[in-house]
């Protein structure tokens, strides 16, 4: 018998014999309110622990031979498609103009509404060096292909285009190699004479554009591309913009282990008006960079034990003070009803 008395003594939880238990309309209350706050903390604990949070973790990029995707989302309300091309050169003396990697251009009216669909075929490589002999046969060709008739004709179409208000919508991707370069859209795929008598001067090439999307790979949970919704409107005047971005390597691992390599970036902006004899045509230009650094940025999610610790201190407490709030309660209503019973006895 000692030895049970002396385990019952170390019992933190005695027991009341149940006709010295008392059930009060406060304590009810009270333990209602309890358990509605408990049920909210515990499913507030729970999404929590269910929830990732991301790590961020920086190295040197070792990635080589690969390519950059760029996805291009842009509309030019005041560019027909016609005149509109994409050029991109990089460091290694790469040119392409009017290049075909998945682009498209839509033909917008004055209203903005998609009035035709073009597919961007017409792939022409150059190199950046020229000789002069070369130059001098290649400003022959031009002049000669000026008067042309399919000249004339397209010269005739593209006013029209002009007088109708017509614009632009380019969007695809372009897949360029992994150094740094430019690409820039303008009406550099026109020959000069050509350009000259549609336009009539390159201050009235119109290069007001609107980015919906600029990116350099698929998007994870997150990012944000800094050019999206960029809206550049130019009104009695034209000129240059140069936008200066540079990239930062991103693989972003999903917490199933998943990993998505991609790029983020960031960008300064740049414009030059034009002036009466410039000789440079009005253009948007991207000049691009690459970071010697990748960022890595992992998914995790917080460990069961730390959910159960957390649970255990919410719930716990929250018994703990509705057991105090209903002790105070009942002391404060028998403080309360006790004078009143006195005076009926008297």
């Amino acid at each position: 018998m000692g030895v049970k008395q002396a385990i019952k003594s170390l019992d933190a939880f005695p027991r009341a014999e149940e006709h010295l238990l008392q059930k009060t309309q406060s304590g009810a209350l009270v333990s209602v309110v309890g358990l509605v706050i408990m049920a909210t903390l515990f499913l507030h604990e729970l999404g929590y622990y269910l929830s990732t949070y991301t790590v961020h973790q920086m190295s040197v990029d070792l990635k080589r031979g690969e390519t950059l995707p760029i996805h291009i989302n842009m509309t030019f309300p005041s560019l027909p498609c016609e005149v509109v091309s994409v050029d991109a050169i990089d460091m290694s003396g790469k040119h392409e103009v009017d290049l075909d990697t998945s682009m498209w251009k839509l033909r917008l009216n004055s209203h903005g509404h998609i009035i035709g669909t073009e597919y961007v075929s017409d792939l022409v490589e150059k190199e950046h060096a020229h000789k002069q002999d070369d130059d001098k046969e290649h400003q022959e060709n031009h002049l000669e292909g000026a008067f042309d008739p399919d000249a004339e004709k397209m010269i005739k179409r593209v006013r029209q285009a002009l007088a109708n208000g017509e614009g632009c919508r380019v969007y695809g991707v372009l897949d360029v190699q992994r150094v740094a370069g430019n690409f820039h859209i303008s009406v550099h795929g026109l020959n000069i004479f050509v350009a000259q008598m549609i336009f009539e001067g390159s201050k009235h090439v119109n290069v007001s554009h609107i980015i919906h999307d600029l990116s350099f790979g698929p998007k994870y949970p997150g990012i944000h591309n800094p050019l999206d919704g960029t809206e550049r409107i130019l009104r009695d005047t034209s000129g240059v913009f140069k936008y200066y971005i540079k990239i930062v390597p991103t693989e972003y691992r999903y917490i199933w282990k998943e990993v998505l390599p991609t790029n983020q970036f960031s960008v300064t902006e740049y414009f030059s008006p034009m002036k009466e004899f410039d000789r440079a045509w009005p253009a948007v230009y991207f000049l691009y960079d690459l970071s010697p650094i990748t960022v890595t940025i992992k998914e995790e999610r917080r460990s069961f034990l730390h959910f159960i610790t957390r649970l255990c201190a919410v719930l716990g407490g929250t018994f703990a003070l509705t057991g105090l709030l209903d002790r105070w309660m009942y002391r404060l209503l028998e403080a309360l009803t006790k004078p009143k019973a006195r005076r009926v006895i008297r």
